[in-house]
């Protein structure tokens, strides 16, 4: 009888440590590129890095693998993201309300035609709908079609026609006949 409880305690014990160490894997391979994605679309590098975490202890505390771990990973992403921007924008309706004039924190002005770039596109990017600036970014971290399906909730087909739109409506935005399809 205890040898039979001491076998399935070291099968638990095995299962542990291989979930643990394909967690340490997923999470060396991964967590940038999901860190990238949140930061892209959220323009808050602390976010994103929050939000990364989070997301990857949510998997640990899951205790084991889903059957596509990416895909996983950058739905309870992008949900937290979701989370974290509605409840950001009810603060700032609130504070807004509470304050009705606005500070405006002064910056120095940043010199160089790589920055005033960078600053365009995240300025066309924010223009952009949720849906179609999350299409674009995922696309450009190079998620299959599929994980991109599965992380917005919509049809795997459909994909491509979604980000056609999207590019379709950044070029416009962004205005100078850039070709944002390359």
């Amino acid at each position: 009888m205890c040898e039979s409880i001491e076998k399935e305690a070291h099968k638990l014990i095995e299962r542990k440590g291989s979930f643990h160490d394909e967690f340490v894997a997923l999470f060396d391979a991964q967590f940038s590129r999901i860190y990238r994605v949140l930061d892209r679309i959220s323009e808050d590098s602390d976010l994103a890095a929050d939000l990364a975490q989070e997301a990857f202890i949510k998997l640990y505390r899951r205790g084991s693998m889903p059957d596509s771990p990416q895909a996983w990973l950058i739905t309870v992403a992008m949900n937290l993201f979701r989370n974290a921007y509605s409840t950001g924008r009810r603060r700032r309706r609130l504070l807004a309300r509470a304050f009705p004039t606005r500070v405006v924190a002064s910056t120095a002005p940043d010199d160089g035609a790589i920055e005033a770039l960078r600053r365009k596109v995240r300025a066309t990017l924010a223009g952009l709908s949720e849906r179609d600036r999350q299409v674009l970014v995922l696309q450009a971290e190079g998620f299959s079609y599929r994980e991109i399906a599965s992380t917005l909730g919509i049809h795997e087909a459909s994909v491509g026609v979604f980000i056609a739109r999207a590019k379709r409506s950044f070029r416009e935005l962004y205005g100078d006949g850039t070709d944002a399809s390359r």
